[in-house]
Protein backbone atom coordinates (compact mmCIF):
# COMPACT_ATOMS: atom_id res chain seq x y z
CA UNK A 1 0.00 0.00 0.00
CA UNK A 2 2.44 2.57 0.98
CA UNK A 3 4.81 1.76 -1.99
CA UNK A 4 1.39 2.62 -4.37
CA UNK A 5 1.04 5.70 -2.52
CA UNK A 6 4.95 6.57 -3.54
CA UNK A 7 4.44 5.13 -6.83
CA UNK A 8 1.26 7.73 -7.47
CA UNK A 9 3.01 10.68 -5.48
CA UNK A 10 6.32 10.09 -8.02
CA UNK A 11 3.91 9.77 -11.23
CA UNK A 12 2.15 13.04 -9.83
CA UNK A 13 5.77 14.84 -9.69
CA UNK A 14 5.91 13.85 -13.29
CA UNK A 15 3.05 15.41 -14.45
CA UNK A 16 4.19 18.39 -13.05
CA UNK A 17 7.46 18.15 -15.59
CA UNK A 18 5.10 18.86 -18.32
CA UNK A 19 3.91 22.40 -17.06
CA UNK A 20 4.68 25.13 -19.27
CA UNK A 21 7.60 26.16 -16.76
CA UNK A 22 8.93 23.15 -17.86
CA UNK A 23 8.46 23.29 -21.42
CA UNK A 24 10.35 26.38 -21.21
CA UNK A 25 12.93 25.20 -18.64
CA UNK A 26 13.82 22.75 -21.61
CA UNK A 27 14.35 25.31 -24.10
CA UNK A 28 16.74 27.30 -22.12
CA UNK A 29 18.72 24.20 -21.24
CA UNK A 30 18.77 23.00 -25.42
CA UNK A 31 19.96 26.94 -25.73
CA UNK A 32 22.34 26.32 -23.37
CA UNK A 33 23.87 23.05 -24.84
CA UNK A 34 23.98 24.86 -28.01
CA UNK A 35 25.92 27.98 -26.62
CA UNK A 36 28.30 25.52 -25.31
CA UNK A 37 28.56 23.01 -27.98
CA UNK A 38 29.15 26.18 -30.09
CA UNK A 39 32.49 27.37 -27.84
CA UNK A 40 33.73 23.59 -27.98
CA UNK A 41 33.38 24.06 -32.06
CA UNK A 42 35.23 27.05 -31.76
CA UNK A 43 37.78 25.71 -29.21
CA UNK A 44 38.75 23.01 -31.98
CA UNK A 45 38.93 25.35 -34.43
CA UNK A 46 41.74 27.62 -32.31
CA UNK A 47 42.84 24.23 -31.22
CA UNK A 48 43.72 23.47 -35.29
CA UNK A 49 45.17 26.97 -35.91
CA UNK A 50 47.68 26.49 -33.01
CA UNK A 51 48.58 23.14 -34.52
CA UNK A 52 49.35 24.02 -38.00
CA UNK A 53 50.63 27.73 -36.98
CA UNK A 54 53.10 26.17 -34.29
CA UNK A 55 54.24 23.67 -36.92
CA UNK A 56 54.81 26.79 -39.47
CA UNK A 57 56.67 28.58 -36.57
CA UNK A 58 59.31 25.95 -35.54
CA UNK A 59 59.64 25.47 -39.75
CA UNK A 60 59.95 29.48 -40.35
CA UNK A 61 62.12 29.63 -37.57
CA UNK A 62 64.68 26.76 -37.43
CA UNK A 63 64.08 25.35 -41.29
CA UNK A 64 63.78 28.90 -43.19
CA UNK A 65 66.33 30.96 -40.46
CA UNK A 66 62.79 33.40 -41.06
CA UNK A 67 60.88 33.78 -37.87
CA UNK A 68 58.10 35.28 -37.85
CA UNK A 69 57.04 38.53 -36.27
CA UNK A 70 53.28 37.80 -35.75
CA UNK A 71 52.66 33.66 -35.37
CA UNK A 72 53.83 33.42 -31.82
CA UNK A 73 51.58 36.54 -30.43
CA UNK A 74 48.64 34.88 -32.13
CA UNK A 75 49.20 31.69 -30.77
CA UNK A 76 49.09 33.22 -27.39
CA UNK A 77 45.74 34.70 -28.07
CA UNK A 78 44.30 31.64 -29.51
CA UNK A 79 45.53 29.77 -26.54
CA UNK A 80 43.82 31.93 -24.34
CA UNK A 81 40.65 31.86 -26.21
CA UNK A 82 41.00 28.38 -26.20
CA UNK A 83 40.82 28.12 -22.42
CA UNK A 84 37.95 30.32 -22.10
CA UNK A 85 35.99 28.68 -24.83
CA UNK A 86 36.55 25.14 -23.44
CA UNK A 87 35.32 25.77 -20.08
CA UNK A 88 31.96 25.73 -20.90
CA UNK A 89 32.15 22.67 -23.24
CA UNK A 90 34.19 20.34 -20.94
CA UNK A 91 31.63 21.60 -17.88
CA UNK A 92 28.98 20.47 -20.82
CA UNK A 93 30.32 16.76 -21.14
CA UNK A 94 31.16 16.51 -17.17
CA UNK A 95 35.06 16.57 -18.56
CA UNK A 96 36.93 18.69 -15.28
CA UNK A 97 39.32 16.90 -13.27
CA UNK A 98 37.21 15.88 -10.12
CA UNK A 99 38.72 14.18 -6.92
CA UNK A 100 36.83 11.45 -7.25
CA UNK A 101 37.92 9.62 -4.32
CA UNK A 102 35.12 10.95 -2.79
CA UNK A 103 32.52 11.21 -4.87
CA UNK A 104 32.94 8.24 -7.53
CA UNK A 105 31.97 5.71 -5.25
CA UNK A 106 28.70 8.21 -4.52
CA UNK A 107 25.06 7.36 -5.26
CA UNK A 108 23.27 9.80 -7.96
CA UNK A 109 21.42 11.97 -5.01
CA UNK A 110 24.57 12.29 -3.05
CA UNK A 111 26.51 13.30 -5.94
CA UNK A 112 23.90 15.81 -6.73
CA UNK A 113 24.41 16.92 -2.61
CA UNK A 114 27.81 17.70 -2.99
CA UNK A 115 27.42 19.86 -6.48
CA UNK A 116 25.20 21.86 -4.52
CA UNK A 117 27.42 22.27 -1.30
CA UNK A 118 30.55 23.36 -3.95
CA UNK A 119 28.58 25.64 -5.91
CA UNK A 120 28.49 28.83 -3.81
CA UNK A 121 32.50 28.61 -4.64
CA UNK A 122 31.87 28.16 -8.79
CA UNK A 123 29.34 30.95 -8.93
CA UNK A 124 31.33 33.39 -6.19
CA UNK A 125 34.55 32.31 -8.82
CA UNK A 126 32.83 33.58 -12.02
CA UNK A 127 30.93 36.12 -10.43
CA UNK A 128 34.38 37.37 -9.70
CA UNK A 129 35.75 36.30 -13.28
CA UNK A 130 32.98 38.21 -14.89
CA UNK A 131 33.02 41.38 -12.54
CA UNK A 132 36.64 41.80 -12.70
CA UNK A 133 36.96 40.75 -16.81
CA UNK A 134 34.27 43.30 -17.73
CA UNK A 135 36.66 45.69 -15.80
CA UNK A 136 39.87 44.80 -17.43
CA UNK A 137 37.79 44.76 -21.10
CA UNK A 138 36.01 48.27 -19.99
CA UNK A 139 39.98 49.46 -19.91
CA UNK A 140 41.36 47.30 -22.95
CA UNK A 141 39.16 48.99 -25.24
CA UNK A 142 39.10 52.23 -23.62
CA UNK A 143 42.60 52.61 -24.24
CA UNK A 144 42.60 50.33 -27.50
CA UNK A 145 45.06 48.18 -26.00
CA UNK A 146 47.72 46.19 -28.11
CA UNK A 147 50.71 43.86 -27.81
CA UNK A 148 53.61 45.34 -27.45
CA UNK A 149 55.01 43.13 -30.12
CA UNK A 150 56.86 43.92 -33.25
CA UNK A 151 53.22 43.90 -35.24
CA UNK A 152 50.59 45.49 -33.13
CA UNK A 153 47.93 42.96 -32.36
CA UNK A 154 44.61 44.34 -30.20
CA UNK A 155 44.53 43.01 -26.96
CA UNK A 156 40.23 44.06 -26.13
CA UNK A 157 38.89 40.81 -28.18
CA UNK A 158 40.67 38.95 -25.89
CA UNK A 159 39.98 40.24 -22.50
CA UNK A 160 36.59 41.10 -23.98
CA UNK A 161 36.30 36.65 -24.50
CA UNK A 162 37.05 36.09 -20.70
CA UNK A 163 33.93 37.67 -19.17
CA UNK A 164 31.70 36.52 -22.05
CA UNK A 165 33.03 32.68 -21.49
CA UNK A 166 32.78 32.94 -17.62
CA UNK A 167 29.25 34.32 -17.72
CA UNK A 168 28.33 31.10 -20.54
CA UNK A 169 30.15 28.85 -18.10
CA UNK A 170 28.09 30.34 -15.32
CA UNK A 171 25.24 29.50 -17.60
CA UNK A 172 26.11 25.35 -17.72
CA UNK A 173 26.45 25.70 -13.54
CA UNK A 174 23.06 26.96 -13.27
CA UNK A 175 21.35 24.19 -15.36
CA UNK A 176 23.66 21.65 -14.22
CA UNK A 177 22.09 22.96 -10.69
CA UNK A 178 18.94 22.88 -11.42
CA UNK A 179 19.69 19.64 -12.82
CA UNK A 180 21.43 18.67 -8.79
CA UNK A 181 18.00 20.28 -7.30
CA UNK A 182 15.74 17.56 -9.92
CA UNK A 183 17.75 14.81 -9.22
CA UNK A 184 17.74 15.69 -4.94
CA UNK A 185 13.88 16.32 -5.52
CA UNK A 186 12.98 13.09 -7.67
CA UNK A 187 15.48 10.71 -6.89
CA UNK A 188 16.89 9.82 -10.51
CA UNK A 189 19.00 12.03 -13.49
CA UNK A 190 16.76 13.55 -15.92
CA UNK A 191 17.74 13.01 -19.38
CA UNK A 192 18.71 15.36 -21.86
Amino acid sequence: MASQIWADSRKRRTDREERPIMKLWRGVEWLIDAIAELFGRIGWLLILYCMIFGVTDVFLRYVMNAPSQWIGTTLQAAMVLMACTGGAYALKHDAFVKLDIFYAGASTRTKAVLDLLTAPFTVLFLGALIWKGIDAARLSIKFNQVTPTAVPIPIYPIKSAIPLAAAVVLLVVIKQLVRDVRTIIYGEQPTG
